[in-house]
Order: structure tokens, then C-alpha cells, then sequence
């Protein structure tokens, strides 16, 4: 065969015509499309990855037989709930027990699954199916992502990725399971939602699928603890898991990343708790009637909640105003990067806390533990915390508009949705499909939006020949 008879063979060459070189032809497109993005704007292709999943899931949910009727699901409906699952949120506008059929809730499951993964572990992994390669710079946001030190790692911790959610989701349902047969509960059901609840509570999700949710076992510890630990867990982050796997609690083989999100964390759930509970301690509409230790349970799980995970014991309607200050306060927080959890990333606020040190001492380096912070670290910091407030801020005006709501109603649903965390004042389930649609991007935007924002300013850093004459405006 002449070399030009091998040119012509060739996929790339082959024109429409039979269904075998018809497939092959858009496959190759898609392949190269795909090399394309990952190579040059892996960003993008996070992007890309999560906008795909979330269409085949708006797709699955509003077939007859994902709801429980038998009946097609609003496009913005299936579409809300959808999102809210791969963006591992919570926040729903029809009952999740009672307006899906079995179908639809494992598919809300699979959904929560895939979600927590993260947008740029489903990028890598999108990579790597389409094209079997992950080119230089699709390595190099990977490896942002996952805070690890060399290319050559990547692949292998995206496969540590997904084994640590399978490992430890199983070990809650485990632990739930039985709780559940005990209540009464058949084998099947027991199972179902053992598993149902670990996969929610480690992917920071939120979803129940029982129609009170779990205000029925608001003092029961054998259920509340495993959700505790697995909302804990994920919101720590998978680089974070992997340190602890392999250095345990000795804290000087820690990397920085490790020691900020575990130090932080500890200070906001330890603060959230005390603060809660001492906001809501005489309020007979939530805990004001319980005995003591039953109001520290409570003041200690809602400060886990509050960062990302979603469940809640209380009406949010009912608490004080400044709680409901505090909540927004900590969602917007959020929990670790490269985590399932949402908001602006504990360790966004402790560089920010720690420029604000150094410039009050007038240190010209940001320090801590022994290493110095980049500059780039903390102009990323900068634009993610400014991001997060602009799409706040924009998406709670169309709301006051669309709704006629109270402010402190829609800034909490807003903070709440684009923060991923799911806890409602209801106010997603009355809002009309305008309104919905603007918690539906606000949802996508706080769950790929900031994490693509990050990693492609930090991918887009580089050297420069010349510099203007400084000159310093006034500040404050």
C-alpha cells in the first residue's frame, strides 16, 4: 500500500458515507475536540465534562419513569434537580421521596456520585476516556487540583479519588444499615437507605429520601453521628484524605494545604457550634425545649451542616435572624478545596487572614508554618472571594425581583445554592421557573465556576520582561 494510499484510509480523511466510517468520522472529530481543550484551555473542559453530565441527568429525570406518577417532569424541574444532585447542593423543588419513582432516585444518586467527584477530577477522567492521554497542561490542572507534586501522579490519584469514595461511603452505609433494620425498616429498604445517606452525607449532597427528611431521628446519635463524620470527611478534601492515609495524625509530615484546611475547619465547626448554640438556646421554635445535651447535638450538628452538608434537625425559617446571619456566614465559607464541599474554600479564607496579618505587622511576606505564600496564591484568593460575592449579589436582586421575598429568605437560599450546601427556607420550592432557573446557574456557577476560576488563574501565571514605575493609590 502507497504512502498516500495510507493518507486516504485514514479516519480523519474518511468522508460521510457507510454507518461504520460515519461513526468513526464523528468520533475522531470529538477526540481531537477533546485533545483540543484539554491542551489549551483545560478549564474549559471542566466545563465542558459538567455542563454533558448535567444534560444526560436533566434527560434521565424527566422520563415517566423517574417520577413517581409515571408522568414527564418539567424541563426545569428535572433540570433543577439534576444540578442540585452533580452539583452535590440538596436544594429541591418537589419532594424527593414523593415526587420520584425508585428510578429517579438512583438516578439523583448516581448523580451525587459522579458530581463529588469534582468538576476537574470529571474533566481528567473525560480526558483520559475520549483520548486515552492527558495532555501536559491538562496534567498540570490536575495536579492544581489535587495538590500533588509530581505529573507522573495524576493518573494515579485520580484512581485513588474514586476508590476513597467507594471505601468510605461503604463504611458509612455499613454503619447506618443496621440502624435501620432496627427501626423497623425491611432489608431492602434498610440497604437502600444506608446507602443513600453515606453517598449523600461524604459528597456533601444534602438529599434525603425520606419525605421528613431527618427530623425523626433528630436525637438519635446512631444516625446522626456516621452523617456528622461523612459530611466532615468530605468537606476536607481529597488531597487532604490521601495526606492523612499516608501520615496519619503526625503532624509534621503534613503539607501546608493539609494543616490550613484541617486548622481551619476545626476553628469554624468548634465557633459555629458555640455560636449557634448560643443563638438558638432560649428559641422554643428550634431547640429551646430540649434538654441540654440535646441542644449541644443539635448546636454541633448544625455547625457541620452549615459548611456544606445540607441535612438540618430545625425549620430555618424559625431560627433568629442573627443565626440565620451566621448560617449564611458559614456557608459561604464552605469547606476544603478539591473537596465535595462548596463556598469559597477554608483555605481561600486563611490566606486572605493571614495577607491581613502580615500587612497589619508590615511584614512584606505572607508566612506560616515555616513557608512562604506566593503572591499568585493570594491574588487567586482575591478574585475567588470577589467572584463568589458578584454572583451572590447579582443572583439575590433577580430573586427579590422574581419573588417579592424577604432579603434575609433569598440571601440564604442564594448563599445556600451557590455555596452547594442545600439547606432551604423553602423558598426554591415557591419560586416560579424564572426563578428557579436562576438558582439552577447560580448552583452550576458556585460548583465549577470559582474551582475553573482558581485553577486557570494559576495556570495562567508567568514572566514578564519589563515592569511599569510603581505608583501606590490610597487604600481605605
Amino acid at each position: 500500500m502507497t504512502q498516500s494510499q495510507s493518507r486516504s484510509k485514514s479516519p480523519a480523511n474518511w468522508q460521510p458515507g457507510t454507518p461504520e466510517r460515519e461513526g468513526l468520522w464523528v468520533f475522531t472529530r470529538l477526540r481531537d475536540f477533546i485533545d483540543n481543550i484539554a491542551n489549551t484551555t483545560p478549564a474549559r473542559l471542566a466545563l465542558t465534562a459538567f455542563g454533558m453530565v448535567v444534560l444526560v441527568f436533566t434527560g434521565l429525570l424527566s422520563l415517566p419513569v423517574s417520577s413517581a406518577t409515571g408522568d414527564f417532569t418539567p424541563l426545569y424541574q428535572a433540570m433543577f434537580t439534576a444540578v442540585s444532585a452533580v452539583c452535590v447542593t440538596g436544594l429541591t423543588v418537589v419532594s424527593t421521596a414523593v415526587h420520584w419513582s425508585f428510578f429517579g432516585q438512583l438516578v439523583i444518586l448516581v448523580g451525587i456520585f459522579v458530581g463529588g467527584l469534582g468538576t476537574l477530577t470529571l474533566a481528567s477522567l473525560l480526558a483520559l476516556l475520549v483520548s486515552k492521554k492527558l495532555g501536559v497542561r491538562g496534567k498540570l490542572i490536575a495536579q492544581e487540583a489535587m495538590n500533588t507534586g509530581r505529573l507522573g501522579e495524576v493518573g494515579t490519584l485520580l484512581r485513588i479519588v474514586i476508590v476513597t469514595s467507594v471505601v468510605i461511603e461503604a463504611a458509612l452505609a455499613l454503619a447506618l444499615i443496621p440502624r435501620f433494620l432496627m427501626l423497623g425498616e425491611s432489608f431492602g429498604q434498610a440497604v437502600w437507605h444506608g446507602v443513600f445517606y453515606a453517598i449523600s452525607s461524604f459528597n456533601n449532597a444534602g438529599f434525603t429520601p425520606h419525605s421528613d427528611g431527618i427530623v425523626p431521628y433528630e436525637t438519635d446519635l446512631w444516625i446522626l453521628v456516621p452523617l456528622m463524620v461523612g459530611v466532615f470527611l468530605g468537606s476536607l478534601g481529597f488531597p487532604v484524605v490521601m495526606v492523612l492515609q499516608q501520615n496519619g495524625l503526625n503532624w509534621k509530615k503534613w503539607n501546608l494545604h493539609t494543616k490550613l484546611t484541617i486548622q481551619v475547619s476545626l476553628i469554624l465547626l468548634v465557633s459555629g457550634t458555640v455560636l449557634w448554640g448560643l443563638m438558638e438556646w432560649e428559641n422554643v421554635r428550634t431547640i429551646g425545649g430540649m434538654n441540654d445535651a440535646d441542644k449541644v447535638i443539635h448546636s454541633l450538628f448544625a455547625s457541620v451542616m452549615t459548611r456544606s452538608g445540607g441535612f438540618n434537625l430545625v425549620d430555618q425559617n424559625q431560627m433568629d435572624s442573627t443565626t440565620m446571619l451566621l448560617t449564611d456566614a458559614l456557608m459561604f465559607a464552605g469547606g476544603g478545596s478539591a473537596s465535595t464541599a462548596g463556598g469559597i474554600k477554608v483555605t481561600t479564607i486563611a490566606v486572605m487572614f493571614l495577607a491581613i496579618m502580615a500587612e497589619a505587622r508590615g511584614d512584606s511576606d505572607v508566612k506560616v508554618y515555616g513557608r512562604t505564600i506566593p503572591e499568585g496564591t493570594m491574588r487567586v484568593a482575591i478574585s475567588v472571594i470577589v467572584a463568589g460575592a458578584t454572583l451572590v449579589a447579582v443572583a439575590a436582586m433577580l430573586l427579590l425581583h422574581i419573588s417579592g421575598a424577604s432579603l434575609d429568605r433569598v440571601l440564604f437560599e442564594t448563599i445556600s445554592a451557590f455555596a452547594t450546601v442545600g439547606l432551604s427556607t423553602n423558598l426554591s420550592a415557591e419560586l416560579p421557573p424564572s426563578g428557579v432557573y436562576v438558582l439552577t446557574a447560580l448552583m452550576f456557577a458556585g460548583r465549577v465556576g470559582t474551582v475553573t476560576l482558581a485553577a486557570a488563574l494559576a495556570l495562567r501565571q508567568r514572566s514578564q520582561l519589563y515592569h511599569y514605575p510603581e505608583e501606590r493609590p490610597i487604600i481605605g
